[in-house]
């Protein structure tokens, strides 16, 4: 009896022994669990977030049936007055949501007087237009419809009216927003644009490296992202769009026209709020996919993006950046870059059907 528990003690310290030694299982079990995170990606974290899989709103719910009608809305030119344009008329699904001109061209031949910004994960804003005078992309898509420029519909119920004598948006609208007696509203046509616009996001490689994926960027685009967040731009491109969160005066520290050259003068929000502090106040662009949105700024001024960087490094930042620090941000902003659904750029085989 005395020797089993003789032996019984003797297995107990064996195993207390060895569960305190660096063994081979431990070992494994560590480097596997305990990698060093990249130190790009953990700064980075404080200031950007990934992209969701679509940008919910409560208040429009997105349903299969709210895609379907306010895509084919999107690509329809009956939503302008002469037929001349529809809203992918001047936000190309297949040219990165913009249609690459300073400023576009409206239904009658006339210009608009601000460069048209991308459609592409513009739902995750929480403003839309330069001037930030609508809330969300709901309010924002029925405002170019009406616009005298744009494209030139006199008024909501004229549009209605046009496009209930259609049995298929009859049909769709009723799918879309069932339950109404009458569902073909100014209201609903906003409502399905916006469910539609809610799915253009552009996942991409700087997603995957932000979910942990160390090696989705290079080591350029990596210095990018730092001297990019060095540098102070993050105080304005921030957040899960790189930007589209904030107002601010274009011209912080010198008149952007000085270094844009720009022979036009908007005041920007102060025509919304006629308040003369906000002169030249603008609503900060998302940067991603800005790779492909140029010409860049309010007015299309200037062309290319290593000629944006440099400007706004000077003029909002007062920091004259090196074409070094210059061509890596450029390369971390070209790494921001994705497509939308291929299904989103295909034109509606609907739209041919009278």
């Amino acid at each position: 009896m005395k020797k089993q528990l003789i032996i019984i003690v003797l297995c107990i310290i064996a195993i207390i022994f060895s569960c305190n030694q660096p063994g081979k299982n431990e070992t494994t079990t560590t480097s596997a669990t305990t990698q060093p995170e990249d130190s790009t990606l953990i700064i980075a974290r404080n200031y950007f977030k990934p992209l969701p899989d679509v940008a919910e709103n409560k208040e429009n719910m997105i349903t299969p049936e709210k895609v379907k009608l306010g895509k084919l809305l999107y690509y329809d030119t009956r939503l302008s007055k002469t037929g001349n344009n529809s809203c992918n008329s001047c936000h190309n699904l297949a040219a990165n949501g913009v249609d690459n001109l300073a400023t576009s061209i409206g239904d009658a031949g006339k210009r608009g007087t601000r460069n048209s910004p991308t459609v592409f994960n513009a739902a995750l804003h929480n403003m839309q237009f330069w001037d930030g005078r609508a809330k969300d992309v709901e309010e924002q898509s029925g405002m170019p419809v009406l616009n005298s420029v744009e494209m030139a519909i006199p008024n909501k119920e004229f549009l209605m009216k046009r496009l209930d004598t259609i049995r298929l948006y009859q049909d769709m609208f009723k799918a879309a927003f069932p339950g109404k007696a009458n569902s073909v509203t100014y209201e609903n046509l906003q409502k399905a644009i916006a469910a539609f616009e809610r799915t253009l996001l552009t996942p991409s490689r700087f997603d995957k490296f932000m979910q942990g994926d160390k090696n989705a960027l290079s080591a350029e685009e990596k210095t990018g992202l730092s001297t990019f967040i060095a540098s102070g731009c993050i105080s304005c491109h921030n957040g899960v769009g790189i930007g589209g969160g904030s107002l601010m005066k274009f011209g912080l520290v010198t008149d952007y026209r000085t270094l844009t050259k720009s022979t036009m003068d908007d005041k920007g929000r102060e025509n919304v709020t006629k308040n003369k502090e906000d002169n030249h106040v603008f609503k900060v662009p998302g940067l991603r996919n800005v790779q492909g949105t140029y010409p860049y700024f309010h007015d299309g001024s200037i062309a290319t993006l290593d000629s944006a960087v440099k400007i706004m490094s000077k003029a909002q930042l007062n920091k004259n950046l090196s074409d070094k620090e210059i061509k890596d941000i450029v390369a971390f902003l070209n790494a921001t870059s994705g497509d939308i659904n291929a299904d989103a750029k295909a034109v509606p085989p609907e739209l041919f059907i009278k």
